[in-house]
C-alpha cells in the first residue's frame, strides 16, 4: 500500500473512530448538562456564585491538565492510553452526579469529569493531527467537531424529551440514562490506531521562546478573550430568567449545538482553502454580537437567532484554533503545544466564570455578557492583524 493511501486510511478510521468516542460522550454529557444549572438552582439551592465557582475551578483544573497530559503524551508517546483514561473518568462522573445530596457532590463530580476532559484532550487532538496532513488539518478537526456537536445535539434533544417536569426524580431518570453512552465511548478509544510507531521516551524539548511569534501572540490574545468566555451556564440561565422554560431554554442549546455540528466540517474545509485568519476573525465578530445582544436583549425571538448565530462561532472558532497550532507547530510538539493552549484558556476560565458570577449578583445579569462581547471584538480585532499572513507548514 502507497504511503498516500495509508495515510488516508488513518485518517478515515481514526478521525471517524475518534469522532465516535466525542459523539457518544457527548451525548451522555448534554444529557445532563444543560439541566445540571437548574438541578444546581431548584433542587440543591446553589446561587449564581456558586455555580461560577464550581464551573470556574472544574474548567480551570481541566485546562490547566491539558497541558500536562500533551507533553507527557509527546515524551512517552502513549495518547492513545491517556485519551482511554479520559474518557472513562466522564464514565464514573456520572455515577457521582447520581449520588450527590447536595451541591459539593456536584463540585466533586464536575472536578472528575474535567479531570478525565483535562488528560484526554490533548493527546486526542494530538491523535487527530498525527491521522491528517498539514494540508486537511482543518477538514480534520473540522469533522471531529462536527461528530462532537452531533453528540451534544442528540444527547440535548433526549434530556428534553426527558425532561417532562423540574422534580429530583426527573433530573435523576436523566443522569441514570446518561450512563450507557458514557461507557460506550471509551470503548471506541480500544479500536484507535496511534499515528507513529516508536514508542520510545523522547527528550522533551518545549520550550515558550522557541515557539512562533504569531503562535504566541494568538495565545495571549486568547487568553484575553478567555477572561469574558464564562460558562454556557450562564447563558441558561439568562434564558430562564428571560421567560424560557425549562425545556425550552433545553431546545435553544440544541439549536446552538446543531448548528455548530452541521457547519464544523464545511467551515474547516474552508479554512483549508483562505487561511485560518478570515474564519477566526469572523467567530469572535460573531461571539462579541451573541454575548451583546444575549446581555441586552429581552425578546425572546431575539434568543432564538443569537444561539444559532453562536453556533456559527463555535463551528468557526472550536476546530480552527487547533488547526492553527498544529499547523505551525513541529510533529513532535504537536500534543505539548496544543497541551499549553487549552492550559492558557484555562488559566483564564476560573477568573471568567468568578467574574461572570460576580458581575451578575453586583451589577445585574447584562454585565457577564457585556464584558464578553467588548473582549471578543477586541479578539477579532487583534487576530487579523496578528495573523496577517498564512502560517507555514511545519515540516
Amino acid at each position: 500500500m502507497s504511503r498516500k493511501k495509508a495515510q488516508k486510511k488513518l485518517f478515515i478510521s481514526n478521525i471517524v473512530l475518534l469522532g465516535l468516542v466525542s459523539f457518544f460522550t457527548d451525548i451522555s454529557t448534554e444529557m445532563v448538562y444543560p439541566i445540571l444549572p437548574l438541578y444546581l438552582s431548584t433542587v440543591l439551592g446553589a446561587s449564581p456564585a456558586i455555580i461560577g465557582v464550581i464551573e470556574g475551578i472544574a474548567e480551570s483544573l481541566a485546562s490547566i491538565l491539558k497541558l500536562f497530559s500533551g507533553m507527557i503524551a509527546d515524551k512517552y508517546n502513549n495518547k492513545k492510553q491517556l485519551a482511554f483514561m479520559g474518557y472513562l473518568a466522564s464514565f464514573f462522573n456520572k455515577f457521582i452526579i447520581l449520588m450527590s445530596a447536595s451541591w459539593g457532590g456536584i463540585f466533586i463530580a464536575r472536578i472528575i469529569d474535567r479531570f478525565g476532559k483535562g488528560i484526554r484532550t490533548a493527546p486526542r487532538d494530538a491523535l487527530i493531527a498525527e491521522s491528517a496532513e498539514n494540508s486537511n488539518f482543518g477538514k480534520a478537526y473540522g469533522l471531529h467537531k462536527a461528530f462532537d456537536m452531533l453528540g451534544a445535539s442528540v444527547g440535548i434533544l433526549l434530556a428534553f424529551f426527558l425532561m417532562v417536569s423540574a422534580d429530583e426524580s426527573n433530573f435523576r431518570n436523566i443522569f441514570i440514562i446518561s450512563i450507557v453512552p458514557a461507557l460506550i465511548g471509551p470503548l471506541c478509544v480500544l479500536f484507535v490506531r496511534n499515528g507513529k510507531k516508536a514508542t520510545e521516551v523522547k527528550k522533551l524539548d518545549f520550550k515558550w521562546r522557541s515557539l512562533d511569534k504569531r503562535l504566541k501572540m494568538f495565545l495571549v490574545i486568547i487568553f484575553i478573550f478567555t477572561l469574558g468566555n464564562s460558562s454556557n451556564s450562564f447563558i441558561l440561565l439568562r434564558a430562564y430568567n428571560a421567560g424560557f422554560s425549562e425545556r425550552e431554554a433545553i431546545l435553544l442549546y440544541f439549536l446552538y449545538n446543531l448548528i455548530a455540528s452541521l457547519l464544523s466540517y464545511p467551515v474547516g474545509k474552508l479554512s483549508d482553502k483562505i487561511g485560518r485568519k478570515y474564519t477566526l476573525c469572523a467567530g469572535y465578530f460573531f461571539y462579541a454580537a451573541v454575548y451583546l445582544g444575549i446581555g441586552l436583549s429581552n425578546s425572546n425571538f431575539a434568543f432564538w437567532g443569537l444561539f444559532a448565530i453562536y453556533g456559527v462561532y463555535t463551528a468557526l472558532t472550536a476546530g480552527g484554533e487547533r488547526a492553527l497550532i498544529a499547523e505551525i507547530t513541529p510533529p513532535h510538539l504537536k500534543g505539548s503545544a496544543l497541551g499549553l493552549h487549552s492550559a492558557i484558556v484555562g488559566i483564564g476560565l476560573l477568573p471568567a466564570s468568578l467574574i461572570a458570577g460576580f458581575l451578575w449578583d453586583a451589577a445585574g445579569q447584562a454585565a457577564p455578557f457585556v464584558l464578553g462581547g467588548c473582549l471578543a471584538l477586541f479578539a477579532s480585532i487583534a487576530v487579523f492583524f496578528v495573523l496577517n499572513k498564512k502560517p507555514a507548514l511545519s515540516k
